[in-house]
């Protein structure tokens, strides 16, 4: 494993170098520190899996460069999911979309939806526009764990894993929110670090 400070001149391009081998790499962002892989990668998802002792029917969570990117992904993006975008990202607001029907299996767990987000973290967000398509953002710790807030606790957690981006103390207060749109209509699925009053404040404003 591999520790560098994030602000080093070489760690993004080793992050790139290192996604593109299908290795992993631990990151903070504007919550927790997070797992990056590339989520087309069937080999990499399998180990991101194995290592976070997750379940195979858990979606593994995509961090995107920018909104231009989840027409790529989703088979609609409704009205309401261009409104949450338009105020909420970059920032901690996890969107569930209907998946377009060539996404990987792996990726969606059979669910047929797949979770987007674009980050406000200025590393998060340069990792997925830098590679060119979406990294895997799920939270850095065992499953079941408290998710690590610092780069010692991603490497506690993972010490097989290839690189560690050390930007110092995450937050760490609350996961991002998770919101469904699928019905076409916004469903809470995990409260977090936007509060609901506030995504209710806003779809009241516009209906």
């Amino acid at each position: 494993m591999k520790i560098l400070r994030a602000e080093e001149e070489e760690a993004l391009s080793e992050a790139l170098r290192v996604l593109s081998e299908g290795g992993l790499v631990g990151f903070p962002t504007e919550t927790f520190y997070g797992l990056g892989a590339d989520p087309f990668n069937p080999a990499a998802i399998e180990r991101l899996y194995e290592v976070k002792r997750r379940r195979r029917d858990k979606p593994v969570l995509l961090l995107l460069g920018d909104r231009e990117e989840v027409g790529r992904l989703v088979e609609e993006i409704p009205p309401v999911a261009e409104l949450l975008m338009e105020h909420f990202w970059p920032g901690p607001l996890t969107i569930v979309f209907r998946a377009r029907t060539d996404i990987p299996p792996w990726l969606t767990a059979e669910t047929g939806t797949v979770a987007l987000r674009v980050s406000s973290h200025p590393l998060a967000r340069d990792l997925p526009r830098l590679f060119r398509g979406p990294v895997t953002g799920t939270s850095a710790n065992l499953s079941e764990e408290p998710p690590a807030r610092t780069a010692e606790e991603v490497a506690h957690y993972f010490p097989e894993i290839d690189l560690i981006l050390d930007g110092g103390p995450c937050p760490g207060e609350k996961p991002s929110t998770l919101v469904s749109v699928v019905s076409e209509r916004v469903e809470l699925l995990r409260p977090g670090a936007v509060p609901w009053e506030k995504i209710e404040k806003l779809l009241k404003s516009f209906s």
